[in-house]
């Protein structure tokens, strides 16, 4: 992931991997949105047992992922994220830093491809005809050349984060707003027989050199 300057960067493989489990991702998640929380709010809105959270807080903290946010006794106490936003990427990463990384990621993904069903399926339910008719999915594929996509990428990262700051700023979302997710991702489409155009001056594939 393309780190943005006020997110902290991950180099520990050790730090993605303690990231890597969808109760922690859901307790971060939590405590970006509406923290500081305890450990018995936080069993409450996940289903869990206090005791689970606490476990989970505690093996956040020693990453310094959260920290007590003062005040309470035991289960009591709130928690906070100690940074709202993260990044990694893969250049110049380990082997177990891309395999850490790429774990992750997957696991982000997988979550939000399923509350992006979810979230239509309730509206529908729930028959929110207009929240339900703005949740799309927009596709696209062009042909790119490696700036063109490393540029199309910055654009759509640009407006992803248009709102970034309401997330730790409660008094600039709007009335009548929801928490709305926005995922994209740009990466060369491998389908089986379709080749890259040539450099220029190149020999395309298939063609006789002699």
């Amino acid at each position: 992931m393309t780190e943005a300057p006020s997110y902290r960067r991950l180099r520990d493989p050790r730090e993605l991997a303690a990231l890597a489990h969808p109760v922690r991702i859901a307790i971060m998640e939590l405590l970006t949105v509406s923290g500081p929380l305890t450990a018995t709010q936080l069993a409450d809105r996940l289903d869990e047992t206090p005791a689970n959270c606490s476990w989970h807080l505690r093996k956040l903290a020693e990453h310094h992922f959260v920290e007590e946010a003062g005040g309470g006794i035991g289960r009591q106490r709130p928690w906070q994220v100690t940074q709202v936003g993260l990044a990694w990427d893969e250049e110049d990463a380990s082997p177990a830093q891309v395999r850490a990384g790429r774990a992750l990621e997957q696991m982000f993904l997988e979550r939000q491809v399923t509350r992006f069903h979810e979230a239509r399926a309730q509206l529908r339910d729930d028959g929110d005809g207009e929240w339900g008719a703005a949740a799309t999915v927009t596709q696209s594929a062009s042909w790119l050349t490696l700036d063109e996509l490393d540029e199309l990428n910055a654009e759509i990262r640009a407006v992803l984060e248009r709102h970034a700051d309401r997330i730790s700023d409660p008094a600039k979302r709007p009335a009548g707003s929801r928490l709305c997710e926005l995922v994209a991702w740009g990466a060369p489409l491998l389908l089986p027989g379709v080749e890259p155009v040539a450099e220029t001056g190149a020999t395309p594939a298939g063609a006789d050199a002699s």
